[in-house]
């Protein structure tokens, strides 16, 4: 999809172009006014009036139809012509005994229309319209040589090989250099639409400051160890939702789900590994360790209760089931970076760590809580513990961990109704509640984050 900026930059460029054009047509009808043309003047004529048609039309085709290139190729081949008429119409005019030399309108027009080719930096285009002149240039050239010839072959090269010979070669450097530009032009066009690509891909993921530092090559997308907090959301009930729920239905609620969560990640300045259905996992700290990594985790993870309650309600006023959603959220040692596996790469985080943030997803569901965070995390923390109401559980045992963790969990509130009505929600935009629910407005226990 093009860029606004490239729209723009593409429509300076074809005003830049047509402006060369009515140059070019300017010059031809000063010559064709000032008498400059004798012997052709029916010829001049008939080139300067077919020379406004196709410049009216070449301007009209580039308002409303723009991406017709096959016009776009017939103008430029049209141009090409007429520059070939312009160049020699005195030759097909004038008698075999006058003087034969090229213009110096015909000249100016034909390095002009060159010139008005170059512009629209298509190589392609270049070759064409250069490729036409040469052509017909030097068979002109040859045509002009015979006629006034001798009989002896001496005569016949030496009226070929003229000052209009060399006129014929500058021009044929010029195209060349014209057309290595619209060359180099191609390939930063192309690199740049790729750049752009991949600043896309990365920002399905990345939070922009992130994609930043991978777009400048930086060590830090290197596989190696760092500390990072490692979140898992997921949705309850959305396989049963799943199997019965039209397709329509099913996109629009998991790219509204996904669009939700994130957005809420961006915002605090967090990563998104993974979508795997209607999971989301989130790291923060990757690729770059920070010393609030907790804090903006633990923050982004609170908002994310408010802001998928109230998805949840607004779901279920407009005739969507009531879907809830567990977090888990864990702080520890992961490694992070590229994870090259030959045809696929993939920038994520492996470990211990990411292990126990899902196992806590999971847990949130037994506790029926909407988020369950493990006391690592909370020991990280380098400012005060947010008020919630937040229920301390030790020595929980995971599945598949020999060791077991102390945790702290909000249990979810049963018909919970956001307490801010919002009629005007907007289901693409992110949903930060800052009247938190009642299980928030407890002080949280003493040395709760010391055990």
């Amino acid at each position: 999809m093009k860029s606004v900026i490239g729209a723009h930059w593409n429509y300076a460029r074809e005003i830049r172009s047509i402006l060369l054009r009515f140059v070019a047509f300017a010059i031809l009808l000063a010559n064709l006014l000032l008498g400059g043309n004798e012997g052709a003047e029916r010829t001049h004529l008939i080139v300067v009036v077919s020379y406004l048609v196709i410049s009216i039309a070449s301007v009209a085709t580039a308002r409303f139809l723009p991406d017709r290139s096959w016009l776009k190729t017939l103008f430029v081949v049209l141009d090409a012509l007429l520059v070939v008429l312009i160049l020699y119409a005195h030759i097909l005019g004038g008698p075999v005994t006058e003087n034969h030399n090229l213009t110096t309108t015909g000249l100016v027009v034909a390095f002009i229309l060159l010139n008005h080719v170059g512009l629209k930096l298509d190589r392609r285009l270049v070759l064409i319209f250069s490729g036409l002149v040469l052509a017909s240039w030097m068979t002109m050239l040859a045509i002009t040589a015979a006629r006034h010839h001798s009989a002896d072959m001496v005569s016949l090269i030496g009226s070929f090989f003229n000052q209009d010979l060399g006129l014929t070669v500058s021009f044929g450097f010029t195209a060349l250099a014209i057309y290595l530009l619209a060359k180099d032009h191609d390939r930063t066009h192309k690199e740049a639409l790729r750049a752009d690509e991949r600043r896309l891909n990365l920002s399905r993921f990345f939070s922009p400051l992130v994609v930043a530092d991978l777009e400048e090559g930086s060590s830090a997308i290197d596989l190696e160890r760092r500390n990072a907090a490692i979140m898992f959301v997921d949705l309850r009930n959305f396989t049963s939702f799943a199997e019965n729920a039209p397709a329509r239905e099913l996109a629009w609620v998991l790219g509204e789900y996904r669009h939700l969560v994130s957005g809420t990640i961006f915002e605090h300045g967090g990563t998104v590994d993974k979508f795997i259905g209607d999971g989301v996992m989130a790291v923060f700290g990757q690729p770059s360790p920070t010393e609030d990594d907790a804090d903006r985790a633990l923050a982004c993870a609170l908002d994310l209760v408010d802001a998928l309650s109230d998805w949840k309600n607004h779901s279920v006023r407009n005739g969507y089931p009531a879907l809830n959603a567990g977090i888990g959220l864990h702080y520890g040692t992961v490694v992070g970076g590229v994870l090259d596996s030959g045809c696929h790469s993939e920038f994520t985080v492996i470990g211990d760590a990411v292990n126990v943030a899902q196992r806590l997803e999971s847990l949130a569901k037994s506790f029926d809580a909407p988020l369950v965070v493990s006391s690592a995390l909370m020991a990280q923390l380098r400012e005060p513990v947010p008020t919630a109401l937040w229920i301390p559980q030790s020595s929980v045992v995971l599945p598949g961990r020999r060791l077991p963790i102390d945790v702290w969990y909000l249990r979810r509130e049963a018909g919970f109704t956001p307490a801010e009505e919002n009629t005007n929600y907007e289901t693409g935009g992110v949903q930060t509640a800052f009247h938190r629910s009642s299980f928030q407005l407890s002080p949280p226990a003493p040395d709760m984050c010391t055990g």
